[in-house]
C-alpha cells in the first residue's frame, strides 16, 4: 500500500504521516508539500518509528501547478488531502483524483469546498474515482456519530453537534485562515427539512465540553455537516453545526471581525492573519483551558417506534489526534477496500465506514468516542 499526503508537513499532515508509517502492510507514505525542506524533515522523524518495510519519503508539490497533483497521485495506491485551506485546494485535488483515476479522502473542513466536490460525484462515477471528503474531527468523527445513532433508530430526525478547538492546539496558517473563513458572511445550516444561510457568528450557545476544556461558547460557523448529513442520512429535519474556539478572547476576537466584514475575503484573511499571527500566543493565554486541546459534543434525536430516542457522544482530544488518526485510518481502510464507491462520499453516507468498527480501531490508536447510551 502507497499513500501520498498532500500537505503531509504542516500540522495535520504530518500526524497522518506519522500514523500511516507506523502501520503493518503500509509500503511507502510519501509527504507531498510545497515546502520541501519541511516535508524531508516529516519524512526523517516518521521513517524513525516507522513499521519494518515502510518507506517515507519527500516530494516537492504545488497543487495548483496543472497535473502536478494527478502526476503524483498516479504513482500511489491512495491519496490524502490535508492540505489547507480547503476553500482552495479542495476541489483541485479532488479533480486530480478523478483524472490520476485514484482513490481520494480529505480533511475537508470548508462548507463551501465540500458542495463543490459533492458536484463531482457523476465524473467521479464515470471515472470509476471514489472520494471521500471530510474524514477528520469535524467534519468526520461528528458525522461517524450522526450515522452510529442513525442505525440505532427507526427515524433519525436531529443532529446537533458542537466541537471547541484550542488555538494553541494548532497554529498552522492553514488553520488561522480557515477560522477566518468559516466566521465569515452566511454559512449553511439546516432546519425544518430545508438548507438555509444563517449569519456567521450568530447563535450564541454555552455548551458543556469534556475536560480540560469545559464550557465553551459556541456560534454557527461554516462547517461541511450541514451540507452533506441531509443529503446521505433521510429524515433528518434539522442539522445544527455550532463552534467556538477554548480562549475566549479569541472566540471574541472572530465573533466581531467577521462581523465587521474584515475576513469575508481569502486577501483579507492573508492581512488579518499576519498581523494576528505573532499576537496569538499572548491571546491564548487569556481564560485559556489548563492545557490545548480540542473537542465534540454531538446530541442525535429519533424514534424507536413510537418512542422518541436520544443519543449524545463526546470526545476530547488534541487536534492532531482528533483529526489526523481519522484521516489515516481512513485512507487505510480505503486501500484494504473497506470503504465503498466509486462516488463523492462523505463519512456518513453508505459506502463509507462503518461507525462502530471506526471508532473501535480509533481507540486502539488512542482517541476514544463516548458513546450514549
Amino acid at each position: 500500500m502507497r499513500f501520498v499526503v498532500f500537505g503531509g508537513a504542516g500540522d495535520m499532515g504530518s500526524r497522518a504521516v506519522r500514523e500511516l508509517a507506523r502501520t503493518p502492510g503500509v509500503a511507502q507514505v510519501t509527504v507531498a508539500d510545497r515546502n520541501l525542506e519541511a516535508a524531508r524533515s516529516v519524512a526523517t522523524a516518521a521513517a524513525e518509528e516507522a513499521a519494518p518495510g515502510c518507506r517515507v519519503v519527500a516530494e516537492a508539490v504545488d497543487i495548483l501547478a496543472p497535473g502536478a497533483a494527478a502526476q503524483l497521485m498516479a504513482a500511489h495506491d491512495v491519496a490524502m488531502g490535508a492540505a489547507g485551506p480547503f476553500y482552495l485546494l479542495e476541489e483541485p485535488l479532488a479533480r486530480a483524483a478523478i483524472e490520476a483515476r485514484r482513490p481520494y479522502i480529505s480533511l475537508c473542513d470548508d462548507h463551501d469546498a465540500a458542495r463543490r466536490v459533492l458536484e463531482l460525484d457523476e465524473p467521479a462515477r464515470r471515472a470509476g474515482v471514489t472520494i471521500l471528503t471530510g474524514l477528520g474531527w469535524t467534519p468526520g468523527l461528528t458525522n461517524l456519530c450522526v450515522r452510529h445513532a442513525a442505525q440505532r433508530m427507526d427515524r433519525v430526525e436531529a443532529a446537533h453537534i458542537a466541537w471547541a478547538g484550542s488555538s494553541a492546539d494548532s497554529r498552522g496558517w492553514a488553520v488561522v485562515l480557515h477560522t477566518m473563513h468559516i466566521f465569515s458572511g452566511r454559512v449553511t445550516s439546516f432546519a425544518a427539512g430545508r438548507w438555509e444561510e444563517v449569519a456567521a457568528g450568530t447563535g450564541a450557545e454555552r455548551v458543556e465540553f469534556p475536560p480540560p476544556l469545559g464550557a465553551v461558547t459556541v456560534f454557527h460557523v461554516g462547517h461541511p455537516e450541514p451540507v452533506t448529513l441531509p443529503r446521505f442520512l433521510p429524515g433528518l429535519q434539522e442539522v445544527r453545526l455550532k463552534g467556538g474556539l477554548a480562549e475566549p478572547a479569541l472566540n471574541r476576537l472572530a465573533v466581531t471581525f467577521g462581523r465587521w466584514g474584515l475576513m469575508a475575503t481569502h486577501r483579507r484573511r492573508q492581512r488579518l492573519g499576519a498581523v494576528l499571527k505573532p499576537l496569538l500566543p499572548l491571546l491564548e493565554r487569556v481564560g485559556a483551558p489548563s492545557r490545548p486541546a480540542s473537542g465534540l459534543v454531538v446530541r442525535v434525536r429519533g424514534r424507536v417506534g413510537a418512542q422518541v430516542a436520544e443519543r449524545s457522544y463526546r470526545a476530547a482530544a488534541p487536534m492532531a489526534s482528533l483529526t489526523a488518526v481519522p484521516l489515516a485510518l481512513g485512507a487505510f481502510w480505503m486501500a484494504q477496500g473497506r470503504i465503498e464507491g466509486p462516488g463523492v462520499l462523505a463519512p456518513e453516507a453508505p459506502g463509507g465506514p462503518d461507525p462502530e468498527a471506526f471508532f473501535q480501531e480509533l481507540a486502539e490508536r488512542g482517541v476514544v468516542v463516548d458513546r450514549e447510551p
